[in-house]
Parts: structure tokens; sequence; C-alpha cells
């Protein structure tokens, strides 16, 4: 296992970590004859596997189902063993008076430490960051107040959209930030990675498969995402291995310092390791897919797609 510095936090994480929305709810693309959600025991070996193999980063989230009673339940005997990275609500559609919304962050941190059974999360961010209406100030304040408590050690936010992203790596709170960002994503490149890495903000990669479309399971994908399954072919000719494309032109990227595996599969975690081991892809192979694109940009936001 490779580990990376993630920015100012100095903290060191392993280049693959994992992801557990899928351990706590239905996420993706499930196929037939697989359960909507893995039993905990399935969880608890793909939690232990990962500490195994040196995955030292694990990031879940207060609004990913049982995800973080289930770490808590499995991992408290191995808290020391990893970097713990959580997420609060924004609490945005509440339309939250800043004294109300204090109250409600604090809230979800300490029922985020009650589940996790841990003392102290490593990285608290803000989840699904984007648009104005967004109290960022009193948000990341009360975090502070948290921080200052010892309840939390890092802050950062998970974002959408190149302009939001942008916006919290220029704040004076965030530690690290977390981005979509893939072989089918490229718009964090112009501006977002070099920028964090300017600022030494830790950028956490997630949405490398692009919810399944970079792997066999895009087969499964409604007719409305046909242009999403033929952009994927015609990557996959490039390497032949879609995932290992998605991996390892993810982590060419200096400014990446790991690269989330969202799955609740055991052998995808010990792939997505292999994959990261090959290094950088060929530069014949990178050249050629740089000068691929994507022509409709609302097909990369998982947000527009049809129920899958």
């Amino acid at each position: 296992m490779n580990y990376r510095r993630l920015g100012r936090t100095n903290l060191e994480v392993s280049e693959i970590s994992l992801g557990t929305v899928e351990l706590g709810m239905k996420y993706g693309i499930v196929l037939d004859g697989e359960p909507e959600q893995p039993s905990e025991e399935t969880a608890a070996k793909l939690l232990h596997r990962a500490l195994d193999l040196g995955v030292n980063f694990i990031d879940t989230a207060r609004l990913y189902g049982e995800a973080e009673a289930i770490i808590g339940r499995v991992l408290k005997p191995r808290r020391q063993e990893f970097v713990l990275a959580s997420k609060v609500p924004h609490f945005a559609a509440e339309n939250l008076s800043p004294p109300a919304l204090r109250t409600r962050v604090c809230e979800s941190v300490e029922e985020s430490l009650r589940q996790l059974q841990s003392d102290v999360v490593d990285v608290m961010m803000i989840h699904s960051v984007s648009g104005a209406a967004i109290q960022y100030e009193d948000l990341f304040g009360t975090l502070e107040e948290l921080r200052a408590r010892g309840w939390l050690r890092f802050l950062g936010a998970s974002v959408y959209g190149v302009e939001t992203a942008i916006q919290v790596i220029e704040s004076r709170y965030a530690d690290c930030i977390q981005i979509a960002y893939s072989a089918l994503d490229r718009r964090p490149e112009q501006h977002v990675l070099p920028l964090a890495l300017e600022k030494d903000v830790g950028v956490v990669a997630r949405s490398v498969l692009l919810k399944g479309v970079l792997s066999p399971r895009r087969h499964a994908l409604p007719e409305q995402l046909s242009e999403l399954k033929s952009f994927a072919g015609q990557l996959e000719q490039l390497c032949g291995d879609l995932p290992e494309l998605a991996y390892r032109y993810v982590l060419a990227s200096p400014a990446v310092a790991t690269a989330l595996v969202g799955t609740n599969h055991i052998e995808e975690l010990e792939k997505a390791l292999q994959y990261a081991s090959l290094g950088t892809l060929p530069e014949p192979v990178l050249d050629q897919l740089r000068m691929m694109s994507i022509s409709i940009e609302d097909l990369l936001n998982p947000a527009t797609w049809p129920p899958l």
C-alpha cells in the first residue's frame, strides 16, 4: 500500500480508501440477484479486510443510513488503526436561524460520535455542499467550536461543482475537500486540483467509477443513459479494464491524496488495490483519453439520472 499526505492535515492516508455508503443504504447500480444492502456480517468482513490490507482512511456520513453504526460496532477495537472521516448535513433546506443551525450541527456530530463509538472524528466534512443557500460561516464556525472541544481534528467539505469547490478551498476553514473526479468527469483538472495543491488542501476523490459506469455494471444502466454506456465502452478500448483505467487515471494526479472505493464486495476493493499498485497509465493512453469528452455535461451528475 502506498500512502500520501492529506494536505495540511499532515495525515498519511492510503491512496485507496473505503467509502461506506453501500454498507448503510441502497446505492449505485444493484444487479439482479444482489441484496440492496449487505448483511452486517458481510460488512464486517469487508471492513476488517480493508484494514488488514493497509487501507487506513474510512469515509462515512450521518446520512449514510446505518453505516456509522456498523462501523462503530465492527471497528471499535481497531479504532486506532485508521483515519475516520464523516459528514454533517448542511441543513440548508430547513432555512434555520444561526442558533438553530448551530444546535442541529452539534446534535449531528454528537450522534455521529455515539454511533461510531469514538471520542473523536479525524475529519468532519459538511455534506453535499453546493449553492449559495448554504451558511458556510455558521456551519464551519460551529465545527470549529467542536474542534476546540476535541471532538474533531480536521474540517472539510464534500462538494458538487467546480465553483463551489473553489469557494471551499479558498475559505480559511477547509483542511481537505472531497470531490467527484473520474476519467469521465475531468472538470476539476483545470482549476480545482491546481488550487488545492497551491493552498495545501487535501483532496479525497469520490465517484471514481461514476456510480458504476466505469465498470461492468454499466450494462445495467437504463436506456436514458445510453451515451454514458457508449462512452464507457470507448474508454474500455484504451485499457481493456475500465476500473483499472479509472483508478490509475485519478491517482495520476499529484493533488489527489486518496481515491474512495465505494463497494460492499471484498474482491472489488482488492482489485482497486491491485490497480493502484500499477502506477500511472501509459502516456499514449492518457493522451487519447484526454481527447475524448462527454457531450452532455449533466450526464456526469448522478442526481440528474433516472432511478436505477
